[in-house]
């Protein structure tokens, strides 16, 4: 069923291929980094309450994530094309893969940081207001660090996340493990591919998970 000296012939398409899936994650995760972070902040001070509350850009902002989480990713992959294509140039390959997982991640991220930051004790909160410190000095000594390990832990989440829309983008053209677990494991019936592709997987987001959770607690300091 497993057949090592084909796994050893096909070991540099399968380095490539994971080559692929690291790059597809890490330029989405730094997206919903860069821009998820951000608007996940925006969404909690723009709550009903908050110092910057504004229920019209809270409105618009939510509803806009809930437009795109709503939308399964092989769809949005899909849908995508024509952006992807105008992007990039292309709609095959991890790059162009890229960009649907970006923004598929960052929605998703966003909420992942204002749920974080709603765990926040509003005491703290208020002390901080009442003694005259600006919004942005809020956000940045006591919003992010007193987050921090919840929205490292989110991190984690959405990297995990990534990693099986990346295999899915694989269906499509997008490279990486899923594209060949599709093009070989599935395709050809090779149960080596298919049980190498797997086990990889498996490794990967148990890496990511046990990484995640150790600095999680690292920097939690409550």
């Amino acid at each position: 069923m497993f057949d090592v000296a084909h796994f050893v012939s096909m070991l540099p398409d399968i380095g490539k291929s994971f080559r692929e899936t690291l790059l597809m994650i890490s330029i989405s995760t730094a997206a919903s980094l860069l821009i998820g972070l951000p608007l996940g902040v925006l969404l909690f001070v723009t709550e009903k309450g908050m110092f910057w509350g504004n229920r019209f850009i809270h409105s618009v902002f939510g509803f806009s994530i809930n437009l795109v989480r709503s939308i399964p990713y092989i769809i949005l992959l899909v849908a995508l094309f024509p952006l992807t294509k105008l992007l990039v140039g292309s709609t095959i390959g991890p790059i162009a893969a890229s960009v649907s997982l970006s923004i598929a991640a960052i929605p998703f991220f966003a909420r992942i940081v204002q749920t974080s930051m709603r765990e926040i004790d509003p005491g703290i909160i208020e002390a901080t207001i009442a003694v005259g410190a600006s919004p942005w000095m809020i956000i940045k000594d006591v919003l992010l660090p007193e987050a921090r390990s919840s929205i490292i832990q989110g991190v984690t989440l959405t990297i995990i996340s990534l990693v099986a829309y990346s295999a899915m983008a694989g269906v499509v053209g997008g490279g990486g493990i899923g594209d060949l677990a599709i093009r070989f494991g599935y395709y050809r019936y090779d149960n080596t591919i298919m049980i190498s592709t797997v086990a990889i997987l498996v490794i990967l987001v148990a890496l990511i998970q046990i990484s995640g959770d150790l600095i999680a607690r690292k920097v939690d300091k409550r």
